[in-house]
């Protein structure tokens, strides 16, 4: 596929990843969008028909309300793993690749180094089991798993863009500071999905999360930075004093070995990047 101008159908293409993705891919490809008004990818006929022209497949629906996946596991596995299923099953026979996107929730977050695109999985909420499930059935057929975190970007509601309206509305903000990731760009994630169909990586998985790590207390610090608030506005708490009905991984910082052996720069430190996107994220 390098140097091809290829056809590519973008699922869940009105979230904030689908809406970055089609607008890096414009221009030098052609772009098939499709959110969840114009393609239900749980079903089987609906797949077979969207994906019978085009060369590659990017899943970016998915459910993603980790909470209601813990009372709602079912319908959260039709979504992450049943709709990959189909869609893996769609491409192979359309001779397309597909790229499924996971996340750091497939691991339990226990881990005291970053993980490797080949650690085991041990999800430990009903959404990572569901998304687990769905990179099982995404590599059935010649796919890449793209597992990203902790994102934010333009194109809808996300951490920062909270914290910098909370910011607005209070003397003072509560935010974890025992759960350690990698604040991401959507911009930049769909730059590193396209650079892996440009140059045709190998079929597997891939971290495509900014460098560095950050707890979400220092990140909230940032963001209010950003919008001319002080950072000592932001006070820590733990995890324990802030229950959430899912269990979130307590350390989920991902390694980028695979995309380096794939010939993929990483992802620059979050907060270069975060430095350059907030303008845009909440200016």
């Amino acid at each position: 596929m390098e140097g091809r101008r290829m056809r590519v159908l973008v699922t869940g293409a009105a979230g904030m990843l689908g809406q970055d993705l089609c607008a890096r891919l414009a221009g030098e490809h052609d772009v098939v969008a499709a959110d969840r008004d114009t393609l239900d990818i749980t079903s089987e006929r609906a797949v077979d028909a969207a994906v019978r022209d085009v060369d590659v497949v990017v899943n970016c629906a998915a459910w993603t309300a980790v909470d209601d996946a813990e009372t709602r596991e079912a319908d959260a596995f039709l979504l992450n793993a049943v709709g990959p299923h189909l869609l893996a099953r769609a491409a192979s026979a359309a001779g397309a690749r597909l790229v499924q996107i996971s996340t750091d929730y497939v691991f339990d977050g226990a881990a005291t180094e970053p993980y490797a695109a080949d650690a085991p999985v041990r999800p430990a909420s009903a959404y990572g089991r569901t998304k687990a499930a769905g990179e099982w059935a995404a590599l059935q057929a010649d796919a890449l798993v793209v597992r990203t975190a902790w994102l934010y970007g333009a194109g809808g509601p996300n951490f920062p863009r909270t914290m910098a309206r909370l910011a607005s509305e209070r003397d003072r903000l509560t935010v974890v500071s025992d759960q350690v990731g990698q604040p991401t760009w959507t911009v930049d994630v769909a730059d590193v999905v396209t650079q892996l169909l440009e140059t045709e990586a190998p079929r597997g998985v891939y971290h495509a999360t900014s460098s560095g790590k950050a707890s979400w207390f220092e990140f909230a610090q940032e963001v209010v930075a950003a919008v001319g608030k002080d950072r000592s506005m932001v006070a820590p708490v733990t995890s324990a004093e802030f229950v959430r009905p899912a269990p979130r991984p307590a350390s989920s910082v991902l390694a980028h070995d695979s995309l380096v052996a794939a010939g993929v720069e990483p992802i620059g430190d979050w907060r270069g990047r975060w430095a350059l996107a907030a303008p845009s994220i909440v200016g």
